[in-house]
């Protein structure tokens, strides 16, 4: 099985779907020897803010010279941006050659796999076959029922910023989601956090567990992701690392934190004079807005957005816009994308689609925002 084989088969119609649960990846690592016993793990759950409390994380370590495994999702170009060691995606050849040896296995056992739980599985033997010192783990939907929650104990859980996302699976209120997020608390380890949920409490004091809230008040100024929002990120990032390791060098993380990569996240294109960012949940474009208005209050913007019809997309557009800038949206080729109707009918300003490529000297600012799943095809255009 070559790449495109394999991406074929994750994106087929019989494991494209989400299916919470843990009895699945359960039975598909147990025939494989149960890799994720192996490893030891840094786990990660949150609304907003999980890649990035992430990827500081692993470059941190990365830099004190561990061999580190880091798996995130999604993924915006290529499925090999989730599982990488030490910085490196892993290679074509070796991710299609897992795919083929798990959807086999899972086959021949009737062990019917989503393709998050084949990606997950994929990632567990894969760090363990190599070996890495520790796995940043970023959790795929809420955590309790999440297929990477299959360890059974962890070096720490770290549960960054919760918000309203996921509702029809998480639940309707905050603590609903927050304790379906305290789900990866594990027994006589520790949380750290930035808000204090009662459950986590709750959750630590059942499982013996030491409960940390830290000040998101670390200085950002070496961090070469950008956006006001990353001070609790880092935050988050560096109190996790000092507990865990606490002979990393301060020299160390400060020289780290200049080499930090995570995509799309308010990221700035200069030669296209343009802003890209991934905020796809009203939390996200909250703090999307707010970095625009701190840090390009005097531009003329013009937005391409769109996103998945079972997002909040009306909150969305009413938070971002506010009538004095150019408005374009985007329909693109995905399950339940919303359509440019469905956009348009939330939206009290003049807006159009987006169709055809714009003149990138012109000096307006253009932002693209709103679903991971729309960069792909947008870019490829752009």
């Amino acid at each position: 099985m070559n790449y495109q084989e394999a991406i074929q088969l994750l994106t087929s119609q019989g494991k494209f779907h989400i299916q919470l649960g843990l009895e699945r990846i359960s039975a598909i690592l147990e025939l494989l020897n149960n890799p994720q016993d192996n490893l030891k793990c840094i786990h990660v759950a949150g609304t907003n803010g999980k890649g990035s409390v992430c990827s500081i994380i692993a470059t941190v370590l990365q830099e004190a010279g561990m061999k580190v495994g880091l798996y995130t999702s999604p993924h915006i170009l290529e499925y090999t941006e989730r599982i990488k060691i030490s910085g490196l995606e892993i290679s074509r050849p070796v991710f299609a050659n897992y795919i083929e040896q798990i959807c086999q296995i899972a086959d021949e056992n009737e062990i019917h796999l989503t393709e998050f739980e084949i990606l997950t599985a994929v990632m567990f033997k894969y760090f363990s076959d190599e070996n890495v010192d520790v796995v940043v783990l970023e959790t795929g939907l809420g955590g309790r029922f999440d297929a990477t929650n299959v360890i059974k104990s962890n070096l720490c859980a770290v549960i960054t910023h919760i918000d309203f996302d996921h509702t029809e699976r998480l639940g309707k209120n905050l603590s609903q989601i927050a304790y379906e997020k305290a789900g990866i608390i594990k027994e006589n380890s520790t949380i750290i956090t930035a808000e204090g949920y009662e459950i986590f409490r709750d959750v630590a004091d059942e499982k013996n567990a030491m409960f940390m809230i830290i000040s998101p008040f670390e200085d950002i100024t070496n961090l070469s992701l950008k956006g006001m929002h990353q001070q609790e990120n880092l935050s988050l990032a560096l109190a996790t690392v000092r507990y865990l390791f606490p002979k990393i060098s301060e020299d160390t993380i400060q020289y780290a934190l200049t080499k930090v990569e995570h995509p799309y996240r308010f990221q700035f294109i200069p030669e296209k004079n343009m802003i890209i960012d991934v905020a796809h949940n009203p939390n996200g474009i909250k703090a999307l807005k707010e970095n625009l208005d701190f840090y390009y209050s005097d531009k003329y913007k013009r937005f391409i957005f769109g996103c998945l019809n079972n997002k909040d997309y009306k909150s969305m557009i009413e938070e971002l816009f506010d009538g004095r800038d150019e408005i374009y949206f985007y329909h693109f080729n995905y399950p339940n994308s919303a359509t440019i109707e469905e956009l348009q009918a939330v939206c009290e300003y003049p807006s159009q689609e987006y169709t055809e490529k714009f003149d990138y000297s012109d000096g307006k600012l253009t932002v693209i925002c709103g679903s991971f799943y729309m960069l792909k095809e947008l870019l490829e255009k752009i």
